[in-house]
């Protein structure tokens, strides 16, 4: 007698690869514009119970915030992966643009997660802090900056750097500012946080 197949989908194994598989569910459901899913809709496209997305994540808003943190790390990687460039600005420079590049390749489910990024959860989030980690990478030593200010440059601009984008980026989050206009106020913002830093 053949044996019989086991057709039941496979849940994800335990730990990281758990809160993946999550996450992903949760960027397919964003992608069918439905941003108003529930936890059992997202247990259910994740295969896995009711309570693994609350026990690995705590919240929906707890979630977004995760997925806040996917766009980071796309940003940085996509950044060290860049021919490297010598000067502080131009690096800074660079990852803006990188950055805006990221938050246009899926517009609607990056405002989606902009969106809920903004609301309180359970506990404190990450973004700002791994945001400010992506700044700080690429202002690296500051290399071109006056000498004189290099110091606060290094201790105060990757945090305004990150506040700096978020701000642009929720005025695109609420439609206030195009698609087409993301990158270059993005840019402006952060020379101007630059120029009190730069060699006169």
């Amino acid at each position: 007698m053949p044996a019989i197949k086991n057709t039941t989908p496979k849940s994800p194994a335990r730990g990281e690869p758990l809160r993946r598989a999550v996450l992903d569910a949760a960027e397919a459901l964003l992608r069918e514009d439905n941003a108003d899913f529930s936890m059992r809709d997202l247990a259910a496209r994740a295969s896995v119970s009711f309570a693994t997305p609350f026990n690995q994540f705590g919240s929906k808003t707890a979630i977004m915030h995760a997925l806040s943190a996917r766009r980071i790390d796309a940003m940085t990687k996509r950044f060290s992966s860049a021919p490297p460039l010598r000067d502080a600005a131009d690096r800074v420079l660079l990852a803006t643009a990188i950055g805006a590049e990221v938050m246009l390749e899926e517009p609607e489910v990056n405002r989606t997660v902009m969106g809920w990024i903004g609301a309180a959860a359970p506990s404190p989030g990450q973004v700002l802090a791994q945001s400010a980690a992506l700044w700080s990478l690429a202002l690296g030593a500051g290399e071109g900056l006056a000498a004189d200010r290099l110091d606060r440059a290094l201790l105060t601009l990757p945090a305004q750097l990150a506040f700096g984008f978020r701000g642009v980026l929720s005025f695109w989050t609420a439609g206030e500012l195009p698609s087409g206009a993301l990158a270059s106020n993005a840019r402006e913002v952060a020379s101007a946080l630059l120029a009190g830093f730069v060699e006169r």
